[in-house]
């Protein structure tokens, strides 16, 4: 940035100094300068230098004290953009900082509205109070004048002089963010967010004004989900990455490691690195604590901390294997929502399962897989928003390309319609039944027999799967809170679901005779 602002730097450096004697028109005009780097102040910003000159933190030994930007958030600084993705190791102080950067800005740039989305309402609560605590310890020329709130609630800060608000909210929220047009959004670990994140993330986006500022933020939380597809597409979306290891804070340090006892991995670590023994004690202590969450909650590269998921149903690193020697499909159909990678051939047996769904524009999609009866090969899949007669005869069409293939259809739920549509309205004869009703009935005994299944395969015959939707689904379907299993928030496992019971329903028919 240039060295001269909008006054000069001279001016700029006296702001810095006395920033208590600034008056409305005056932070007005720092706030047009916030993003210089004038010579004197040694390659920080103006921004960053008043954040650090005006705003106090809690220190970790629970004292108050100035915010100095540590290695992370300087590293943040030096290469942050309009629209920022950061991956971080756990307390990295990136949260604090962002809110510091967003306050500096609405305090500073009249008609500033920031907003400030935290993962639960617990956390949101203690992002406003690092807010509070920047008001509070305001020099009281500024809380007493330019900067007086009109209103201090538990979610907003009202600054009426600058026409400027700072609010902070939970992702969980109803229409969270809805309604406001808004020029700071710091979106805070959001690869925990409930509900559909996706949804959620759409509408702030919606909200915000031209030239506002994106900060999404947070550590890993396993692959798929909202958070690790803005991380991949970050190159194509122009947003700038910025990837902060565990070691890049000072205090994750422990008694240094007897040099005779490194392993090969740790000597390359250190070597790559520059890591010392201090840190590798470190290491050492955080992987016998966190055991397989380790590199998810200590992040040391960008790819296996996403890998590094405890609650993954299935075997991350054979799906890993598979995607990296899956081929495209030979042929595509219906806008791609359906993809065929080996042709039906004369004289084998096919089988085609379906996990139907409503049919609705959202929500979760019909899925169809059509398996080979005797290898068990995945040779065509479908996932669209489709439901009902739709969905009846599109399946119908394509078990009869597939030789007349067995027609296996979830009967919960939607499925009863569907199947009664293929039995009246298409004609279909070719049905699975259980116990003389037609239709595969998922239960609490079939579901997890069905998935154990489709898990082994990933391991012992990964080849049979072809389709990297169908495993990007397999790497987000988890151990969910209540015990049960599925789709990662933000994600689909219609695909999953279609596969597991093809192969449950092909075990069957195999064991009494497909005939």
């Amino acid at each position: 940035m240039a060295e001269t602002g909008i006054e000069g730097t001279d001016e700029a450096r006296e702001w810095i100094a006395c920033p208590e004697d600034l008056d409305r028109e005056e932070l007005a005009r720092f706030g047009k300068i916030l993003d210089q780097r004038p010579i004197s102040l040694r390659g920080r910003t103006v921004g960053m230098a008043l954040a650090e000159k005006l705003l106090l933190v809690r220190t970790r030994a629970g004292w108050t004290g100035p915010l100095k930007a540590n290695a992370a958030q300087r590293a943040f600084e030096r290469r942050r953009g309009e629209r920022n993705i950061v991956l971080k190791a756990r307390q990295m102080g990136l949260t604090t900082w962002a809110a510091a950067r967003f306050f500096v800005r609405t305090i500073t740039r009249p008609g500033t509205l920031t907003l400030e989305v935290a993962h639960t309402r617990e956390a949101a609560e203690e992002i406003f109070r690092i807010v509070h605590r920047f008001v509070n310890w305001l020099p009281e020329e500024l809380r007493e004048g330019p900067l007086k709130t009109s209103r201090a609630n538990a979610r907003q800060i009202v600054f009426p002089e600058m026409d400027a608000q700072y609010r902070v909210v939970s992702a969980g929220e109803r229409n969270a963010g809805r309604g406001l047009t808004v020029q700071n959004l710091h979106c805070s670990e959001l690869a925990r967010w409930p509900g559909d994140p996706v949804e959620t993330l759409a509408g702030l986006r919606a909200a915000m004004a031209p030239g506002a500022e994106l900060i999404l933020e947070s550590t890993p939380d396993g692959v798929g989900g909202c958070f690790h597809e803005e991380w991949q597409k970050a190159g194509e979306t122009g947003m700038v990455r910025h990837f902060f290891p565990w070691w890049m804070e000072r205090r994750y340090r422990a008694m240094a490691v007897d040099e005779a006892s490194l392993t090969e991995e740790e000597r390359e670590l250190m070597a790559r690195h520059r890591l010392d023994g201090e840190q590798i004690g470190y290491r050492r202590e955080i992987r016998a604590n966190f055991r397989g969450l380790a590199r998810q909650e200590y992040a040391e590269d960008e790819e296996s901390c996403f890998l590094a998921s405890g609650n993954s149903v299935f075997e991350l690193a054979a799906i890993e294997a598979r995607l990296a020697d899956t081929t495209e499909p030979i042929e595509q159909r219906l806008n791609g929502e359906l993809e065929v990678w080996l042709p039906p051939v004369k004289g084998k047996e096919y089988l085609v399962a379906v996990d139907p769904a409503g049919g609705g524009s959202a929500g979760d999609y019909s899925a169809a897989q059509v398996l080979e009866m005797e290898t068990g090969l995945q040779c065509a899949e479908f996932a669209g928003h489709v439901g009902g007669l739709e969905l009846a005869q599109l399946v119908t069409k394509l078990a009869a390309e597939y030789n007349q293939a067995w027609l296996v259809v979830e009967r919960n739920n939607h499925g009863s319609g569907v199947l009664a549509h293929v039995e009246t309205n298409c004609g279909y004869r070719r049905i699975y039944r259980q116990g003389g009703q037609a239709g595969w009935l998922t239960t609490s005994v079939s579901r997890p027999a069905a998935l154990g299944r489709l898990g082994a395969g990933l391991v012992e015959e990964p080849e049979r799967f072809q389709s990297r939707r169908l495993l990007g689904e397999c790497r987000s379907f988890v151990r969910l809170p209540n015990g049960s299993s599925g789709a990662r928030a933000g994600t689909h496992d219609d695909r999953v679901m279609a596969m597991a019971i093809g192969l449950g329903a092909r075990a069957e028919l195999l064991g009494r005779g497909s005939r």
